[in-house]
C-alpha cells in the first residue's frame, strides 16, 4: 500500500529533555535539606521573572492554578462572565467554572486557531468580569486589539501561556503584556519541570496576594517557618490553596532555562522543514501567522481539508499510529464536551468556525529530541496515506 517501509521504532508525539544535568539537579535537591517549597524555588522564580523581564514571578504545581488564583484574585464570583477561547485545553474554562462564573465561550480565527477579536466584542455583556486568552501553539493572540477591548469595557485580562514561554508579542515578552500571565511546566512543554507552572505580573499588590493564595492563604514567607532563620507563627489571612511548587521541580526547571535558546532553534529549524514538506499537499492547510511576533513553536498544527478525504481525521490518525508515528489533537473544541454542551446548552452552530475546525486538526511530533529523518519520515507517511485516501 506504501512505498516507504514502516519504521520499527514508535515515533513518540512528544519526549522530554532531560540529561545528567537535570538529573544532578535533582540529585542534589534530594541530598539537600529542603526538597518542597524553599530556595531553589525561589531561585527559580528570580531567574524566570529575569528572562521575562518582569517584576514578580509566583512558581506553582501548574498552569491550571495559576489560571484558578489569578480569577480568585480579582474577585471573580458567581454570576461574573469570564470569556475564554473555543478551541483550547479544558483547564482554561474549568477554572472559570470552579469560581462560580459562568464561561463565555468566543469562536476563533481560522487561519491562526487564535481567539477572534471580533467575537469577543460580540460576547462581551454587563456581566463579563474578565477575558482569557490562549496563545495556541505559541502563537500570540493580537493583544492591542484585545487590551484595548479590554479597556473599553473596564475588563481584565489573563493570558494563558501555557504554550508560549518563548514567544513576543511585537516588542514586548509574553508574561510581560498583561495584569497576570500563566505559564505551563507540564512534561511535553518547551520548559518541563514534569508538572508545574508559574505567574508573572508587574502589580506588587497582586503579586502577594497571588503568593498567598497559592499556600494555603498562609501569610507571606510562612514557607520558611522550618528553615534555621527560626520558627515563626503563621496567620492564615485568605481561604487560599495547596498550588506550590516543591525545590525538586525547580530543580529541573532551572536546567531547562538554561537550554530553551538551543531548544527553540531546533524546533524552528523543524517547523521550517515540516512547511517545506507539507505546504504543497492540497489536502492540507498550514495555520498562518500574524506579523511582529515570536512564535515559541510548542505545537505544530496542520489542518486537514476533510471534505477532500474519504475519511475522518480520527481515522487518519489510527493510519498515523500504525505506521508507529505518535500523533494528537489541540484541541476538540470546548463546546463540543458533554459537560459544556449539556451544562450552558451550547450549539455547535454557535461557534462556526472552531465547530469545523476542531475536527480537522492534527498535531505532528515537535520537540528537539526528533532528528530530521524522523520529520522526513513523519511527512512522507503522512502523504502516503493521503494520497490513499484522498477523493
Amino acid at each position: 500500500m506504501y512505498n516507504t517501509p514502516k519504521r520499527t521504532e514508535f515515533l513518540p508525539f512528544n519526549k522530554y529533555s532531560f540529561d545528567e544535568k537535570e538529573k544532578q539537579a535533582v540529585l542534589n535537591v534530594l541530598e539537600s535539606d529542603w526538597i518542597t517549597t524553599g530556595p531553589k524555588t525561589k531561585e527559580f522564580e528570580k531567574l524566570f521573572a529575569e528572562y521575562i523581564g518582569c517584576k514578580h514571578a509566583i512558581a506553582l504545581n501548574s498552569c491550571t492554578a495559576g489560571l484558578h488564583i489569578s480569577l480568585i484574585a480579582y474577585d471573580i464570583k458567581e454570576g461574573d462572565e469570564v470569556i475564554v477561547p473555543d478551541i483550547t485545553f479544558t483547564a482554561t474554562a474549568n477554572v472559570v467554572v470552579h469560581t462560580g462564573a459562568i464561561p463565555i465561550i468566543a469562536d476563533i480565527d481560522p487561519k491562526t486557531l487564535n481567539i477572534s477579536v471580533e467575537d469577543i466584542k460580540k460576547k462581551i455583556s454587563p456581566r463579563t468580569k474578565a477575558i482569557i486568552v490562549v496563545h495556541m501553539a505559541g502563537q500570540p493572540c493580537d493583544m492591542d486589539a484585545i487590551n484595548q477591548l479590554a479597556q473599553e469595557h473596564n475588563l481584565i485580562v489573563i493570558e494563558d501561556a501555557a504554550h508560549a514561554t518563548e514567544s513576543w508579542y511585537k516588542n514586548k515578552k509574553i508574561g510581560n503584556i498583561s495584569e497576570v500571565t500563566a505559564f505551563s511546566f507540564y512534561a511535553t512543554k518547551n520548559l518541563s519541570t514534569a508538572e508545574g507552572g508559574m505567574l508573572t505580573t508587574n502589580d506588587d499588590a497582586l503579586a502577594e496576594k497571588l503568593r498567598i493564595l497559592s499556600l494555603h492563604g498562609l501569610s507571606k514567607d510562612a514557607w520558611k517557618r522550618y528553615s534555621n532563620e527560626g520558627y515563626k507563627h503563621y496567620d492564615v489571612v485568605l481561604p487560599g490553596f495547596k498550588y506550590n511548587m516543591t525545590d525538586i521541580q525547580a530543580a529541573l526547571g532551572l536546567e531547562q532555562l538554561k537550554k530553551l535558546e538551543q531548544f527553540g532553534k531546533l524546533r524552528n529549524k523543524y517547523k521550517e522543514l515540516y512547511d517545506s514538506l507539507l505546504q504543497d499537499i492540497p489536502e492540507i492547510e498550514l495555520v498562518e501567522e500574524i506579523d511582529n511576533i515570536v512564535h515559541a513553536r510548542h505545537l505544530y498544527i496542520i489542518k486537514l481539508k476533510i471534505d477532500k478525504l474519504k475519511i475522518s481525521r480520527d481515522q487518519l490518525m489510527n493510519m498515523m499510529m500504525q505506521q508507529n508515528i505518535g500523533v494528537s489533537v489541540h484541541f476538540i473544541a470546548l463546546h463540543k464536551h458533554s459537560y459544556y454542551k449539556d451544562r450552558f446548552d451550547f450549539k455547535n452552530e454557535d461557534f462556526p468556525q472552531a465547530d469545523k475546525i476542531s475536527d480537522s486538526l492534527l498535531t505532528l511530533p515537535l520537540y528537539p529530541k526528533l532528528t530530521e529523518e524522523d520529520i522526513t519520515y513523519v511527512c512522507t507517511k503522512l502523504k502516503e496515506i493521503i494520497d490513499s485516501v484522498k477523493h
